[in-house]
């Protein structure tokens, strides 16, 4: 009984760390380079020089790879942690129709969404023009493609939705989780918070998007 005992305690207890390591990757530094990256692409409302030097420009080599290192190795960790939430855990929705499970189902739906967006944008955007072009991609080329083929508009205008959501909720279920706020008055100074954090994240995606449709006319 004890062997049993002591090994569910362990299962346990690796449940509960791997969750605080997957919540606090997806804010630091993910979370924090996501925000950066959005921000750095408003650059497309001041043209295609300004753009490029902010979004596909780095002063050396290795700086390219150190960011995508930076991006990518959290991004993975927090995906595999993310499948095995997906894996082992059920909605149930329809037993209890509260705010808090439907956003619950949303963060969930929204993971997949992500993870399909972000595959595409980064071997789109980041890995094939370098790979197979030798060069970062082009203001021209991505401000055309926004403009003049529908699916990309429409994949990025989804794109970026699911970003905002998921990672503005994310970030309440980051305090939650690691007891940054306990009492009932700070859960709804918290959740109003993040509802501007949403806001915010979306009007930088979408505004970037706008930006680059337009220039693409």
């Amino acid at each position: 009984m004890g062997t049993v005992a002591g090994s569910e305690g362990r299962d346990t207890a690796g449940v509960f760390l791997r969750a605080r390591l997957g919540s606090a990757l997806a804010i630091a530094p993910l979370g924090m380079w996501t925000f950066v990256h959005l921000w750095h692409n408003l650059a497309a409302f001041k043209g295609a020089s300004e753009w490029e030097r902010a979004v596909t420009e780095y002063d050396h080599p290795a700086a390219f790879f150190f960011s995508m290192t930076i991006a990518l190795l959290p991004l993975v960790l927090h995906t595999i942690w993310g499948i095995g939430r997906l894996v082992s855990s059920r909605p149930n929705n329809l037993r209890y129709r509260t705010f808090a499970n439907l956003k619950y189902l949303l963060q969930r739906l929204s993971a997949i969404g992500v993870l399909l967006f972000l595959g595409a944008h980064v071997w789109l955007a980041m890995l094939q023009p370098r790979m197979m072009r030798g060069r970062a991609e082009s203001f021209a080329d991505i401000s055309h493609e926004m403009h003049h083929h529908a699916p990309t508009l429409v994949v990025y205008v989804l794109g970026v939705l699911g970003v905002g959501y998921h990672l503005a909720n994310g970030v309440q279920t980051f305090a939650m989780g690691w007891g940054l706020v306990s009492s009932r008055a700070a859960l709804k100074r918290l959740e109003a918070l993040v509802f501007v954090l949403f806001f915010v994240l979306l009007a930088m995606g979408w505004g970037a998007v706008f930006a680059l449709w337009s220039a693409g006319g």
